[in-house]
């Protein structure tokens, strides 16, 4: 079958790794099932596992991506949620120390075909396209887990969102302006601000500007360029809530004001599958859909991962199946 996999690592050149070809039809386990992929979308973790973050090198040849939208075996529309828990697991599923992203240890979406758990697959919500539908299952969701669950942010509170552009970051000023809170943005890039107020934003600023108020939360997933502004930028009793470090984890920790204000720092990743339900619900009731920056055929992966390694990108890349 036609995929986009990754056939080596390269940290200087991710692209390299790059493979747009054909490979065997996947096995179905027991208990698994298998989607036929209509639409896919890209993330930074693809790229990352062309450089060999979180990707082993006898895991290689790796079909990439996360997400997909596409039909069940019995023709339904479906989204697939990316995180496979090990079998014995019981606990909530993101904290399953034995837990994988689709593309680490099983093959990934950017197929004709994938195969998962019975349990990741969802329907898909009939007002979404398939290309839109795509966008949810990592960006959306990792966003929706970090403002409402993991922030616990209410309607009025105030956030930052570091780094507008990004699939998260988008994804996150959408969904906090759809659930009542007053947003703030910030981007090196004058066009990005300006895409932000667009989307939801109520205001923005050039990274690392001073803001006008103190706010009730920051959405940080850039790491080194913006750690100290998120600390800095927090009321007394405020929560950083961090997914990602694009630019470097290596930062300042700025301990002191962080235990002298009492701020909160909370991890989050991904998200489980009831909150990919929970997600799919607030779309509906607030008619709010995924921004998508470009769509291309899958036979393009190349132009979109570029696109994505060089930052030129502002909401979702989404890849379709070239039909």
């Amino acid at each position: 079958m036609f995929a986009v996999y990754a056939e080596s690592f390269s940290s200087d050149d991710p692209l390299q790794g790059l493979v747009v070809g054909e490979r065997p039809d996947p096995e179905v386990p027991e208990g698994w099932t298998t989607v036929t992929v209509k639409a896919a979308s890209l993330n930074h973790h693809d790229v990352w596992s062309l450089r060999g973050v979180g990707l082993k090198q006898d895991a290689l040849p790796m079909i990439l991506g996360c997400d997909a939208a596409g039909l069940d075996e019995d023709g339904n529309e479906v989204l697939v949620h990316a995180v496979v828990n090990d079998p014995s697991w019981s606990g909530e599923e993101t904290l399953d120390p034995r837990r994988s992203l689709l593309s680490e240890r099983y093959q990934g979406t950017f197929a004709e075909k994938v195969v998962v758990p019975r349990r990741n697959v969802v329907p898909k919500p009939a007002g979404l396209s398939f290309e839109q539908a795509a966008c949810l299952p990592t960006a959306w969701l990792t966003a929706y887990r970090m403002l409402f669950v993991q922030g616990g942010f209410k309607p009025g509170d105030t956030v930052l969102v570091q780094g507008a552009g990004g699939g998260v970051s988008t994804a996150a000023i959408t969904l906090a302006r759809a659930g009542g809170l007053r947003v703030l943005a910030t981007s090196r890039d004058q066009a990005k601000r300006q895409r932000a107020l667009e989307i939801g934003a109520h205001e923005v600023f050039e990274s690392g500007a001073r803001l006008p108020v103190k706010v009730d939360g920051v959405i940080e997933t850039v790491g080194k360029a913006t750690w100290g502004h998120s600390v800095r930028s927090l009321r007394p009793g405020g929560t950083i809530v961090t997914s990602g470090t694009t630019s470097g984890p290596d930062i300042d920790a700025e301990l002191t004001r962080i235990f002298f204000l009492q701020l909160r720092v909370i991890g989050s990743t991904m998200g489980t599958s009831q909150e990919l339900a929970s997600l799919v619900t607030m779309l509906d009731a607030t008619d709010t859909s995924p921004l998508i920056d470009r769509t291309l055929p899958m036979s393009q992966a190349r132009d979109g991962f570029a696109a994505m390694a060089a930052g030129d990108v502002f909401g979702k890349i989404v890849f379709t199946r070239d039909e």
